[in-house]
């Protein structure tokens, strides 16, 4: 498999193999077990195959994994605490018990190893003071499932006791696959302004974070404008206060943005529908039906993984 696939192409790569349509649906399955190239039977709910797939055979994928991580403790504490965390290098420094050297040495050996990569802020903030440490980002979406669900509870799993681990999952399911929504997110935007005049388009897309504040979602087109996103993924239909919220946000960053962006799950106040316009852009599970267009046998990537 190349050199770390963007996620985009290994959803892609995902949806075509395992003949998926729908996004939420390739959502629930691609944040568990994407990325490794196995081949999923969407007709059994995802706990049924985490119970075949995962946890039925944790010890030849651990002993897959291990190979990898080198069976390095401090490696498997980091990852885990990563996985679980906030994504800040120093919170997992702090969750992992380890000092900063330490830390930062061990992230530069799982980089190498390809198993996470550094998420920066698309913005520096405008005081230097108010700067956070970068966050951290696992390359593939089956390996913060593992980290974070999995290998904390191995004792158990190993002995074929799944109950620690089917709790810590009940209470994570429902919100584990935002992550990848706000990323599925990020490439919509990215697409939307990819035909945008010339130094319309998106230069760098992530998010913004400083002490004080968090954005979602901050473009940066190559005029130098900004585009802001915020993401909400609760059952309420999303309303003008969370375009309030966002531009708080952003005042307080101290961005001058352009257009907004507000994606939600589950529907639009009439409200916040009104404040739809040019600079204000809305979002729906079915605007990222566009990322899965066109899927042929040239977006199946090769993987070498041993299938489960």
């Amino acid at each position: 498999m190349s050199k770390h696939p963007t996620l985009l192409k290994q959803f892609r790569s995902f949806c075509f193999q395992n003949n998926i349509t729908d996004v939420d649906k390739a959502v629930e399955y691609f944040c568990v077990f994407g990325g490794m190239g196995w081949k999923i039977d969407v007709s059994k709910p995802v706990d049924q195959l985490i119970e075949e797939k995962v946890l039925k055979n944790y010890r030849y994928i651990h002993g897959d994994i291990t190979k990898i991580t080198q069976s390095n403790n401090t490696y498997h504490a980091l990852l885990t605490a990563i996985a679980t965390g906030d994504r800040r290098e120093h919170s997992a420094f702090k969750k992992a018990n380890l000092k900063r050297e330490e830390g930062e040495e061990a992230i530069d050996t799982l980089i190498k190893s390809e198993l996470i990569l550094f998420d920066k802020s698309v913005e520096k903030p405008i005081n230097e003071n108010d700067a956070n440490s970068d966050k951290l980002l696992f390359t593939q979406p089956f390996m913060r499932f593992w980290f974070s669900c999995i290998s904390p509870y191995y004792k158990g799993i190993r002995e074929n006791d799944y109950k620690e681990f089917k709790t810590y999952w009940s209470e994570h399911k429902a919100t584990f696959g935002h992550l990848i929504y706000t990323q599925l997110v990020m490439e919509v935007i990215k697409q939307s302004f990819k035909e945008a005049p010339k130094g319309g388009y998106i230069g760098t897309i992530g998010a913004y974070w400083d002490k004080h504040t968090q954005i979602d979602i901050l473009a940066k087109r190559k005029s130098g404008k900004f585009v802001a996103g915020l993401c909400k993924y609760s059952k309420a239909k999303a309303g003008k206060s969370e375009l309030s919220k966002l531009k708080e946000k952003c005042k307080q960053a101290e961005l001058d943005v352009e257009i907004f962006v507000i994606f939600s799950k589950n529907k639009f106040s009439s409200e916040l529908k009104k404040e739809k316009s040019n600079n204000v852009i809305l979002l729906s599970i079915r605007n990222l039906q566009i990322l899965l267009a066109d899927l042929s046998e040239k977006d199946l990537l090769v993987h070498t993984n041993k299938r489960y």
